[in-house]
């Protein structure tokens, strides 16, 4: 009984020095908390203190509620280009953008060394037909500096009334000197898919990814697929991402589950593990395993190397082009009280292979750079002469071994070759796109026999 009373003392004692021992660590660290607390509403008196200081001392009568979202904007800036504070007019203005019709010059921008960078033009756009390109410089706005702006401050220099003109001043790599470049405002309609078919071959144009993206890119597909007879009668598509600046996460999401059977997608970790989550493609593929190739460039940013980048890992599809944009960071819209939002980056996204292609872009399988367009030669004697033929001479012999229906297919077959070398001196990279299809189909035309 003695030893009993002993053993549950020593238990009882065992607890108390374990209550104690935990005390005493733990009373450190919240003494650092408390500490770090104490430090942050410290800051804001500070904040508040020099708030109150400009109202009442600086040397002109102050917007307090412009001063307020100034400081807002300037703690989400401090933290990365994606992140800032949209006002109540910047936001409705950014969901008209993801609904497809928007006000402006057409161009998709980010913020670098205090300038303005274009990420890429959009097609068929003031800015575009102007000949605005990816990775341009904007300095000046009718000959303000944009130096020491916010990026939205920048963009609203840039927005103006319909038809109004406006001079931009751009510095380009390669070019010496920065020049100016006059562009008319235009309302900019969003067209998120163009498609045509080259060929044998469907080529789906994705300019952006907003709420139109994967239900125009299905419609289309599909409806060239039937005028064409069916999927038999196609040998892949080319899916041409450049100069697309990316958008909504769930449309990339779904045009790259339009084309894969099964896997990984994209996944996403944030500050917390809990935070991470992984996408997975559903069963079905709109074109049953046909060739693909993806066309990138240096304008093609978020969303379409997330398309790009799971494509690419799971073999799906051929890459072509050039080295991406490089934005491998997720951000979220947060409504905030009086209509206004906060856009926050909070999450990176890894491809299926998991890796990030944040500041490293997703590299083509094959590098084709698109050749500078050339001046045509106003000197007729420099323009090629086509060469004569056998057949071109008077008296020449007939083919004897072909019959009519055979040398018709010859003959229809050179058309299409002709068609695709002009292709090739209006659009180089997406001729190359064509060429590797062509080229996978007839592999698989001799394996079949």
């Amino acid at each position: 009984m003695k030893n009993m009373k002993k053993f549950i003392m020593a238990a009882v004692g065992g607890t108390i020095m374990g209550v104690v021992a935990t005390t005493q660590i733990a009373a450190p660290l919240l003494a650092q908390e408390s500490a770090k607390t104490e430090n942050v509403y410290e800051q804001l008196d500070l904040f508040g203190d020099i708030f109150e200081r400009i109202r009442a001392q600086y040397v002109e009568e102050t917007d307090s509620s412009e001063l307020i979202e100034a400081a807002i904007n300037g703690m989400l800036t401090s933290l990365d280009p994606h992140s800032s504070y949209l006002s109540p007019k910047d936001a409705a203005k950014m969901r008209e953008q993801t609904r497809g019709e928007f006000g402006g010059l057409g161009i998709e921008v980010t913020q670098e060394e205090g300038f303005v960078k274009v990420v890429s033009p959009i097609d068929g756009t003031p800015a575009a037909e102007a000949g605005i390109e990816a990775g341009d410089f904007i300095t000046h706005v009718d000959g303000e500096s944009l130096l020491g702006l916010v990026l939205d401050e920048a963009v609203e220099l840039m927005r103006g009334p319909v038809g109004s003109e406006i001079v931009i001043t751009v510095v380009r790599e390669g070019e010496q000197e920065p020049f100016d470049v006059s562009i008319v405002r235009d309302t900019i309609q969003l067209t998120a898919v163009r498609a045509r078919t080259e060929g044998d071959t469907v080529v789906l144009r994705l300019t952006t990814f907003n709420e139109q993206t994967y239900p125009k890119m299905k419609e289309n597909l599909e409806k060239l697929v039937e005028e064409a007879g069916g999927l038999d009668n196609i040998n892949g598509v080319v899916l041409d991402m450049r100069n697309n600046p990316g958008g909504l996460l769930n449309q990339a999401i779904a045009v790259s589950d339009a084309f894969l059977e099964k896997g990984e997608i994209v996944s996403t970790r944030g500050r917390e593990l809990a935070d991470g989550d992984r996408v997975n493609a559903k069963a079905g593929d709109l074109i049953n395993g046909k060739p693909m190739v993806v066309l990138i460039n240096g304008g093609s940013a978020s969303a379409s190397e997330i398309v790009a980048g799971a494509l690419q890992d799971h073999r799906r599809a051929i890459v072509v082009g050039t080295k991406s944009f490089g934005k491998g960071s997720v951000q979220t819209v947060m409504p905030l009280r009086g209509s206004g939002a906060m856009r926050l980056t909070t999450a990176r996204y890894y491809t299926p292979s998991g890796r990030s292609i944040q500041a490293l872009g997703v590299s083509p399988d094959i590098v084709v750079a698109q050749p500078p367009a050339t001046p045509e030669s106003e000197d007729e004697d420099t323009v090629a002469r086509p060469l004569r033929s056998e057949a071109d001479l008077r008296g020449s012999l007939n083919n004897d071994s072909l019959t009519d229906d055979q040398i018709k297919q010859i003959m229809e077959d050179r058309a299409k070759a002709e068609k695709a070398a002009e292709l090739r001196e209006e659009d180089y990279q997406l001729a190359y796109a064509i060429d590797i299809l062509k080229g996978l189909s007839a592999l698989g035309t001799s394996d079949e026999e």
